[in-house]
């Protein structure tokens, strides 16, 4: 397939003009159109006003779809312990898989290509089975909660890390390698020093799985974890194995110097996400910091209870408005920066290789996007209109792996309807309240 229009090939190069040519599931040509049709008249066309990289949201909760709205304007641990953790309890196997349809349908949507799921404790096979069916790529994980968690969801140690193990053995790899797995614990508040443990020695057994987790995010959490440790969270998570290059740990906003040195010399990757941040009032992470420091950043939603959206886009405006006004420099996080965040650097955290920029024998993951509209003129700045002014509605086209998921605003790997219309179904009989 040969694309062609605008060409973000990354944060630093776009190609006016431009044309992407897609052999199988990499990407063999980027450069002017004339030179691609030149080189491949034969190919099968199509063109957008912009073609970028997918973005990858790095945190993101999929099966929690059912549940946007439930919990607006709660604190963190009310909302979790509440209202969400009782839902995910009530989803059955049906539900759970209504949920992560639901969730990876608004993905392909709003031009997200890959993702780092944290799932729930039961049923995750359905999330998997999604994803794959969806055609999303993406590192998923089965959630472990061995204290602290409410009926439903409260697991034995054992059997939560050999169903993790049972998941890892038939989800990570398939598909080319498309569908990934990540060991998942909740948090330090959930999981005792035996699950925590375990969960380092689970991905140690298994070439390329990663660890996902929730950390620091809220200060009540970190207050437990000290009581309860001695420790703060950070150098908690490092005494049991949860710190190095294969570690995603979700939010980071409330570390202390020795923690943020930490995170540098281990190599641990941060998830930023500002709009969760802000809506359950958790704080402001400090990702300034993080960068100078060397640290890899990705960008991600969070879960539609409390976001209430998985647009990547307004989560690349939120993240560089936030740290603006927090740090009230202008110059903070700048749109460059931010893209990278939302399309490179979680492509790092994730393990994806070759995934994030639009680069010759790199995996085709490419959206396409309109700008003949009000909101896109003038177009000045290509980069700025992606960062502060784009929406996951203008996203016309997703291919992930050379396999177009939606064209035209049409979504052709699924039916969208009917997985709205199923959503609505289940939604209708959550157990959400307290």
């Amino acid at each position: 397939m040969l694309l062609s229009g605008t060409v973000v090939v990354d944060a630093e190069t776009v190609i006016h003009d431009g044309g992407v040519v897609v052999e199988n599931d990499r990407i063999v040509v980027v450069g002017d159109r004339s030179t691609c049709l030149e080189q491949y008249p034969d190919h099968e066309r199509d063109s957008y006003d912009l073609l970028a990289p997918g973005t990858v949201g790095a945190h993101v909760h999929s099966v929690q779809s059912l549940g946007r709205g439930i919990a607006d304007d709660t604190e963190l641990l009310d909302w979790l312990f509440e209202y969400v953790l009782p839902m995910e309890a009530s989803l059955s196997p049906e539900a759970m898989r209504a949920a992560a349809e639901l969730g990876y349908l608004e993905m392909i949507e709003s031009g997200t290509t890959a993702c780092i799921d944290h799932l729930s404790v039961a049923h995750a096979g359905e999330a998997f089975e999604a994803a794959r069916a969806l055609g999303i790529r993406g590192r998923l994980g089965k959630v472990m909660m061995d204290k602290e968690a409410p009926p439903g969801l409260l697991e034995d140690t054992d059997e939560a890390l050999a169903e993790s193990e049972r998941l890892i053995q038939q989800y990570h790899g398939v598909d080319d390698g498309r569908i990934q797995y990540a060991v998942t614990p909740r948090f330090a508040v959930s999981c005792t020093e035996d699950c925590l443990r375990g969960t380092r020695e689970l991905a140690d057994a298994y070439d390329g799985v990663r660890i996902h987790t929730h950390a620091s995010e809220n200060r009540g959490e970190i207050q437990t974890v000290e009581d309860e440790t001695g420790r703060r969270n950070i150098h908690w998570l490092n005494e049991v194995g949860l710190t190095g290059e294969d570690v995603v740990l979700a939010h980071c906003v409330w570390t202390d110097e020795s923690e943020r040195e930490l995170l540098a010399e281990t190599g641990t990757n941060v998830t930023y996400c500002p709009s969760s941040n802000m809506k359950l009032a958790s704080g402001v992470a400090p990702v300034l910091d993080y960068l100078d420091r060397g640290i890899n950043v990705a960008l991600g939603n969070d879960g539609p209870p409390c976001n209430n959206t998985l647009d990547p886009f307004t989560e690349m405006r939120q993240a560089s408005l936030l740290q603006k006004v927090d740090r009230l420099e202008p110059q903070a996080l700048p749109a460059q920066t931010v893209f990278e965040m939302a399309t490179i650097n979680g492509a790092r955290a994730a393990g994806f290789d070759r995934v994030g920029t639009l680069r010759e024998g790199w995996k085709a993951d490419i959206i396409g996007l309109e700008t003949d509209i009000t909101r896109a003129t003038p177009l000045h700045d290509v980069l700025s209109h992606l960062v502060f002014a784009a929406h996951g509605d203008d996203v016309q086209f997703t291919m992930v792996d050379g396999d177009v998921l939606m064209r035209d605003g049409d979504v052709l790997v699924a039916d969208a309807a009917a997985i709205r219309s199923r959503a609505r179904e289940f939604a209708a009989d959550l157990d959400a309240a307290p």
